[in-house]
């Protein structure tokens, strides 16, 4: 069997021809494809030969093509070809089945970032019932892990960027070589936190709980320093985690989330309810879960092929490209940090009650917001294809990320919805203190609104980052935090409702910034569109 099709290559400008040839002993599933003009054979998959006619415009092959090592098997090939046709099939549907193909994409992912605050979650939950004032200590103590690990949060985009990139040249030496040294830097930087915290942890708490609060100190230090030790391994497992999503595997995550989150909750009642460990005993479950959930994703990386245990130190080339892609969203990352600590350093200083009543709500509030990771995560994936990939289309841009607007608005509302009633419905499953309970009560407004809103908001940041706009996004992100600073320190005489209706500010400040951007005539999805379709007319 012998066909033509002319195929345009993103670097070269004329059409090519190439004859595909199918042999005998590959009937319909692999073609030699003969460049006329190069004297040159390649070999590819017949899945890749349709799509191509489908699009003769879109120089498709050049992600696809495995050229004429055959030890790299017919798998790779039908892998690789799924899953341009699944990113070209989600960009020409409509906005409903847009909604639902997201949705089953992004499911699974979702353990990514649930894991961490659900475990901080149930830890919230156990130690209410025994001790207020070890409850009290879990806002302080949360800070210095959830926050501070937080800020290494630019190890899972740079991971994901580059691993992504990696696969698409089919070269799976490069992308353990990239593998190898993402893993050595986030066992660096897991070990520079454990450093840090044995050295300035008791110091860091005793400034956020300031003289008032000083007897939630020993608590709270107890607390960091068990679940300072794992560390290390929770980012390890951060960056196979992200390796693992770059290589479109998001079962990975929900399998570790599942077992994480089944070993903390059981450790929790074990030790804090049965053995009357208290705060000591949750930091000890939380610990455990986390390795075991980073043990998970590194043999889930081990089982496609790679090897999870080699680390390489970079290069002075490869550590500037590294950080050329980090720094941005470290900015932004320490931005956001920044402002929560602030806002737990502010709730702190009021009372043991009102510290108390901000840490139920913000463990909540975390855990309700990680479900719109996802949509940043989806944005990540599809929008470089039509942004600025080699069938770029700003027209399918722009309703790809309605779809993906409208699913953070209905996920929002059903968060906030689902927050706000916990709260209000169920306090008792946090703390019988009623003064707690009151507090918490009067700050479910602001709550709502701040909540309803996130989910939105990083389906926009997410374009933002697929776009590579930014100096533009951790500029934003920081304009937003100073204002948002400053606003807090006004509206703290105010008490616990007032940080919160500044919280809810910071959050619709980062919407409204985005979606500017994002709808400006000189924004990413209008910029050079005339001239693009100026083109696509002339091939």
């Amino acid at each position: 069997m012998t066909l033509k099709l002319s195929l345009h290559f993103h670097h070269t400008s004329p059409l090519k021809i190439f004859n595909f040839t199918s042999p005998s002993h590959l009937p319909l599933r692999r073609f030699h494809v003969t460049n006329s003009l190069l004297n040159d054979t390649i070999t590819i998959s017949s899945n890749l030969v349709f799509a191509a006619s489908k699009h003769p415009r879109i120089g498709i092959l050049t992600a696809c093509v495995v050229g004429s090592h055959e030890q790299n098997g017919e798998s790779e090939d039908e892998d690789c070809c799924e899953e341009m046709c699944e990113i070209k099939e989600l960009s020409e549907q409509s906005v409903w089945n847009q909604m639902k193909e997201i949705v089953k994409f992004t499911g699974p992912a979702i353990g990514l970032w649930l894991c961490d605050p659900l475990m901080s979650l149930i830890d919230t939950a156990v130690v209410g019932q025994g001790s207020s004032t070890e409850l009290a200590a879990l806002g302080p103590a949360t800070v210095v892990c959830d926050y501070m690990t937080l800020t290494f949060m630019f190890l899972s985009v740079v991971t994901s960027n580059i691993i992504a990139t990696a696969l698409a040249k089919q070269d799976r030496e490069d992308v353990q070589h990239h593998l190898s040294i993402l893993l050595f830097i986030g066992l660096a930087c897991g070990l520079v936190m454990l450093l840090s915290t044995k050295l300035f942890g008791a110091a860091t708490l005793s400034a956020f709980t300031g003289p008032k609060n000083a007897h939630v100190v020993p608590a709270a230090n107890t607390y960091v320093q068990i679940r300072a030790l794992s560390w290390p391994a929770l980012l390890v497992g951060w960056v196979a985690q992200s390796a693992s999503l770059g290589m479109k595997d998001s079962w990975g995550p929900l399998k570790a989330l599942a077992a994480a989150s089944i070993i903390n909750g059981i450790g929790d009642i074990i030790l804090c309810s049965f053995l009357g460990y208290g705060i000591a005993g949750a930091a000890w479950a939380t610990m455990a879960s986390q390795v075991v959930a980073s043990y998970m994703m590194i043999q889930t990386l081990n089982k496609r092929g790679y090897n999870a245990y080699a680390f390489s130190v970079p290069s002075l080339k490869e550590f500037r490209t590294i950080l050329g892609l980090a720094a941005p969203v470290y900015l932004t990352s320490i931005s956001k940090v920044a402002f929560f600590s602030l806002l737990i350093y502010i709730a702190t200083s009021i009372g043991t009650q009102t510290m108390a009543a901000h840490q139920v709500m913000i463990q909540i509030y975390m855990a309700c917001t990680v479900w719109g990771e996802p949509l940043c995560q989806t944005a990540q994936s599809f929008m470089p294809e039509l942004m600025y990939g080699v069938n770029k289309n700003l027209a399918k841009a722009r309703l790809l990320l309605r779809s993906l607007v409208i699913i953070g608005a209905i996920l929002g509302l059903l968060l906030g919805i689902i927050g706000t009633s916990l709260l209000w419905l169920f306090p008792y499953i946090f703390t019988s203190d009623q003064m707690v309970i009151q507090k918490m009560h009067r700050t479910l407004i602001p709550f709502f609104v701040a909540l309803a809103v996130t989910p939105s908001t990083r389906s926009l940041e997410g374009t933002l980052l697929a776009g590579q706009d930014l100096r533009f996004f951790s500029l934003s992100t920081c304009g937003c935090f100073f204002l948002a600073a400053l606003l807090l320190l006004i509206f703290s005489r105010y008490g616990l409702q007032g940080c919160w209706f500044t919280l809810a500010g910071f959050q619709w400040a980062r919407f409204s910034v985005a979606l500017l951007r994002l709808v400006s005539p000189n924004g990413i999805l209008y910029s050079g569109e005339a001239s693009i379709n100026q083109k696509l007319r002339t091939v």
